[in-house]
């Protein structure tokens, strides 16, 4: 496949005003401005002449719940919250996304590529999420990265879950003691595990705590679901004492304490801004969030927390933190680059680089803008949406 023309952003260096890009096998080949990349497609190889167009990496929503909780399915499609235990690490979300739901299709007429998907936050540890491609039947098959991260929850969530069953956490200390005694007992594990197989000795794997063992070894980061100042600075204190990685998700009053986050160095995945203030956490939530952070130098992503708002809404959502103080590469960068970088995958996407897969988004302009279009996305180096033709599996 050969993409000819088209303004390219390549969110790995310079843009390319007229350019060219060569895809084998899934991936990019080769990538320059058409005088470096000269077409010399044989009979059977793709050209899609983008002249006019912008092309850029596939979008990447860096957090989100489409599949796990399906549209219009009532209780029948939810699958997102385990709501019997408060302590649910063991849970994997690749069992329960439903590649069927439509927001899957929606993604890739918006030209989102990829996303990160997991469990919600009725609980203080909720499960693992899995970053994958958005076109597909098989699930399995969409995996780039699972486990990708574990999901935790501080604030109202899990405090409006269980305070009213008589069971804990009913305030924010037990959230936060709930989550230090499980990381306890996983380093507790991963110690006497590590001991039993230095000595040859036989260990049985416990099920429940294995899955911490990527999270205590750095492999992957803790997704902290966090709106208010003080429920971030909880997680920070926990993700300190562990010496784990994470990412601040939602980030709601982000804006209020942007300098201290920069100091502490987490990226944060802000959003999703284009909803209601629908509970007390969130009365501070705004645009200008994104904006306030990325220019204190935290690394920032946007997200739609699908079904929140809408997984198609990601670019706009990106163009309203424009509007509200964001400068406008870094805009396209949060959509783009940023996430991939946060979600631990930017090897693979995120960019349009030689070697990297084949992930790219045609659109008639810059996607924050709410009357653009997208004409052509590509995963995978094959085409699953054109712009007035449906592409079928």
């Amino acid at each position: 496949m050969y993409i000819v023309g088209g303004y390219i952003k390549t969110m790995a260096g310079p843009d390319i005003p007229d350019g060219c890009i060569r895809v084998e096998e899934g991936k990019i080949a080769q990538i320059g401005s058409r005088k470096e990349v000269q077409p010399a497609p044989g009979p059977q190889e793709q050209v899609i002449d983008a002249t006019g167009s912008l092309v850029m990496p596939g979008i990447i929503e860096a957090h989100c719940h489409m599949g796990i909780t399906e549209e219009k399915k009532g209780m029948e499609g939810d699958d997102c919250n385990e709501t019997v235990d408060p302590v649910t690490p063991y849970l994997r979300a690749i069992d329960a996304i439903n590649t069927m739901d439509s927001a899957f299709d929606d993604a890739v007429r918006a030209g989102i590529t990829s996303a990160m998907v997991g469990p919600g936050s009725s609980n203080v540890a909720g499960g693992q999420f899995a970053f994958l491609k958005t076109r597909g039947r098989r699930v399995d098959d969409l995996v780039v990265k699972a486990p990708a991260a574990m999901k935790v929850a501080f604030g109202e969530n899990p405090k409006v879950n269980y305070s009213g069953l008589g069971k804990s956490p009913s305030t924010r200390m037990a959230i936060a003691a709930l989550l230090r005694q499980e990381l306890y007992r996983a380093l507790a594990y991963e110690e006497k595990k590590r001991k039993a197989l230095e000595n040859g000795e036989d260990f049985e794997t416990d099920f429940t705590l294995e899955c911490w063992l990527p999270v205590l070894r750095r492999e992957i980061p803790i997704k902290a679901h966090v709106h208010r100042a003080d429920d971030i600075f909880t997680a920070v204190r926990i993700a300190r004492e562990f010496n784990l990685r994470m990412t601040l998700d939602h980030c709601s009053e982000g804006h209020l304490i942007a300098q201290e986050l920069a100091k502490e160095g987490f990226p944060a995945i802000v959003g999703p801004d284009l909803a209601s203030r629908s509970k007390i956490e969130v009365q501070n939530m705004a645009f200008k969030t994104v904006g306030i952070l990325n220019q204190a130098g935290v690394m920032t992503a946007v997200t739609t927390d699908h079904p929140v708002s809408l997984i198609q809404s990601l670019p706009l959502c990106a163009g309203l933190a424009v509007k509200s103080g964001l400068d406008l590469e870094e805009g396209y960068k949060s959509i783009t680059i940023y996430p991939a970088v946060i979600c631990g995958v930017d090897d693979r996407v995120g960019s349009l680089e030689k070697g990297k897969d084949a992930d790219i988004a045609i659109f008639s302009g810059n996607p924050m803008e709410v009357f653009t279009r997208t004409l052509y996305t590509i995963i995978d180096g094959y085409v699953v949406y054109e712009a007035g033709r449906e592409k079928q599996e």
